[in-house]
Parts: structure tokens; sequence; C-alpha cells
């Protein structure tokens, strides 16, 4: 799985019909400081993230095994926003208090 940062929304009118109906978002690996950090994909929201939301991303074959991307030609799914991390007991990250390290 990846941590990465929603960057903003991918809107294709004309797509493989499996596609269609499904909510497409930009979004980039951050690293241990959640810095931007590797890769920009465009993955499907499964769970109504965000832009600026940090959020868990499966991919390959995983990425089709949500509810929202069964069966479907995809291979980055959101799956999850990120609430905290924790690192040696210590919070390193969190959504409610905007806190990053």
């Amino acid at each position: 799985m990846i941590l990465a940062k929603v960057l903003g929304t991918v809107v294709s009118t004309r797509k493989d019909p499996g596609l269609s109906g499904l909510k497409l978002l930009l979004a980039r690996e951050v690293d241990g400081a959640f810095e931007p950090a590797g890769n920009m994909v465009v993955a499907v929201d499964a769970v109504g993230a965000g832009v600026g939301e940090i959020v868990l991303i499966a991919a390959g074959s995983s990425a089709r095994l949500t509810e929202a991307t069964q069966d479907r030609p995809v291979d980055h799914v959101i799956c999850g926003i990120i609430d905290a991390v924790e690192i040696d007991g210590a919070d390193v990250y969190l959504k409610s208090a905007g806190l990053q390290r």
C-alpha cells in the first residue's frame, strides 16, 4: 500500500465503460515527512477523499478488490483516508490537528 496526498481531480469524458461512474483523483506518493516523493497516479476514489487529504492507495490487482472497483480496469484505488500516523510511540501525522512531523 502507498501513502499519498490528493492533489486534484481527473475528468475523462471518453473512457472504457468499466470506468463510468467512478471518481478519479490525482495523487502523489509522500515520504515519511509527508512531503511529495514519488510518482503521481490517477486513482479511483472508493472512500470519498478530497483534495489535500493523506490517503491509503492499493495498487495492482489489489486495486480491483474494493466494492467500487470489482472487475473494473483500474490499477490504483484510494481505499482509506488517513486520520493518524504514529511512529515509535509519537504521533507524526494527525489529520484533525494538521500535525505533520
